[in-house]
């Protein structure tokens, strides 16, 4: 025995000695912490963070309170309410590295599948990849306004990148725009491609259906040319000709559906944090709204206490955690719940105001806007019927005397409550609907948020510090903040 084991290790030894450096590298490497990773299996990654950290978490809950669908009732929700601490740059310093971080992976996917790149003939995932960068870009640009673009995610290779400005990175290179030209050529490229690569699976959104992808890129161009009426006099004639290839159905519709219920620890983030922390309440705002047109949607958005629904009154509301105000029924009876990236019902929402301000006929424009009714009826559980009635008896007679006003107004009740964000890039583009939270008067509303505090410490030459209640972004009629 003993010579059977002095000769395994003489051999194990002459083996390994004649094992050249690269044998050796190869014998050494991890396999289970890969060292590269192709573009589908970035993509799930890029497609969650988007769905949960863009589109589900601070920002969609603190606009929500912003633009009084919900107001804050507990701990930090409670003292946003009252505009407490939204000029410190801590505020979303982890909403401002989520949002990079995850523009770092998209950038990973464009970089594999480019020209040039390993998997340069993958035009379906670099089509993904460009449209859903845009779709983030617009949230961040949004939010923060000026910000680091052109030179930014660049690693060690620029660690002090310029802030660009918003026009910029909505108009120029590798902005909004081109990002979504580029993903729908790709997309199209794709589809020409027989038997190209395809994510499938991989692809959370639309398994990898690029007919939808297509129609997704075209309803974002819709959703971001009207952002910039203000800024755009053509803004609603090139709205209406992108929307004419986006969705055609509330099938096509940009949105996560993998959530699961409990006792899934996979909840909707809004579910998870209403059971966590139960910072929100139904603000009075909305609900007052709906209770003057008598609308039949009120049984399926809010919760009842005692029998009777008890919205919050925004920025007065009590400290309590729950128990004393209606919450939200979309959240509290459904713990698996979509997140919408962008619904069918805001598409047509959108061509009802992009035909109004075109100089449409009011037929034509009244005809689109019941046809966002009924769809957003649809969505939320009801039916066409319901919304027809609901239309003809509440709906009507207002637009009639004020179109505009009727269209946003609607369609922020329509974005009750997970389109929370839409809703208040509308409010700061409009004005309408009417606010009520008192200290909009007192210490002003939160036109932006304030830039990272990660921002302020490592790129200091060329921070910028903001007061978030006097400075508005630049589509919403304020002035870019870098030359």
């Amino acid at each position: 025995m003993k010579t059977l084991k002095y000769l395994s290790v003489f051999i194990l030894a002459v083996f390994l000695w004649g094992c050249d450096e690269d044998t050796m590298d190869d014998i050494n490497r991890d396999r289970n912490n890969a060292s590269t990773v192709d573009a589908f299996a970035l993509l799930p990654d890029g497609i969650l963070k988007s769905a949960v950290v863009a589109s589900a978490a601070d920002l969609a809950w603190f606009s929500s309170k912003w633009i009084e669908h919900s107001a804050g009732q507990w701990a930090q929700s409670h003292d946003d309410d009252r505009r407490i601490g939204q000029n410190a740059t801590s505020s979303f310093n982890n909403s401002w590295n989520q949002m990079y971080l995850l523009q770092n992976i998209l950038n990973q996917i464009i970089e594999l599948t480019s020209p040039g790149g390993p998997e340069e003939n993958n035009f379906h995932a670099l089509g993904i990849a460009q449209i859903l960068t845009a779709y983030n870009l617009a949230i961040m640009t949004d939010f923060w306004g000026d910000m680091p673009w052109s030179e930014a995610i660049q690693g060690a290779a620029n660690m002090n990148p310029k802030f660009d400005r918003q026009s910029v990175i909505y108009n120029g290179p590798n902005g909004v725009f081109e990002l979504l030209e580029d993903g729908i050529s790709n997309i199209e490229a794709a589809i020409a491609q027989v038997g190209g690569p395809n994510a499938g699976g991989f692809d959370f959104l639309y398994q990898g259906n690029n007919q939808r992808w297509l129609k997704a890129a075209w309803s974002l161009k819709a959703r971001y040319h009207l952002r910039l009426s203000q800024r755009d006099n053509d803004a609603a004639a090139k709205a209406l000709a992108a929307l004419a290839n986006g969705f055609q159905n509330a099938g096509d519709a940009l949105i996560f559906r993998l959530y699961e219920p409990l006792p899934s620890p996979r909840n909707n983030p809004w579910f998870q944090f209403m059971i966590e922390r139960s910072h929100l309440a139904a603000s009075s705002t909305i609900f007052n709204l709906m209770d003057s047109r008598n609308d039949p949607r009120i049984e399926l958005y809010f919760t009842t206490v005692d029998g009777a629904y008890n919205p919050a009154p925004p920025g007065e509301a009590e400290r309590t955690q729950g128990g004393t105000y209606s919450e939200s029924a979309i959240t509290t009876n459904n713990q698996a719940a979509p997140t919408p990236l962008m619904t069918y019902h805001e598409l047509k929402f959108i061509e009802a105001e992009a035909r109004q301000k075109d100089g449409q006929s009011l037929d034509n424009v009244r005809t689109v806007l019941r046809e966002a009714v009924v769809a957003n009826f649809i969505y939320h559980g009801s039916d066409a019927e319901t919304a027809n009635e609901y239309f003809d008896a509440a709906v009507l007679s207002r637009f009639n005397a004020n179109p505009l006003e009727e269209i946003l107004t609607q369609k922020y009740i329509g974005a009750f409550e997970y389109e929370s964000m839409e809703a208040y890039h509308d409010y700061r583009r409009t004005g309408i609907p009417e606010m009520h939270n008192p200290n909009n008067a007192t210490t002003g509303f939160p036109n932006r948020l304030q830039y990272g505090n990660s921002e302020e410490s490592n790129n200091p030459d060329n921070f910028i510090q903001v007061n978030v209640h006097a400075q508005k972004v630049w589509w919403a009629g304020g002035e870019e903040l870098v030359n």
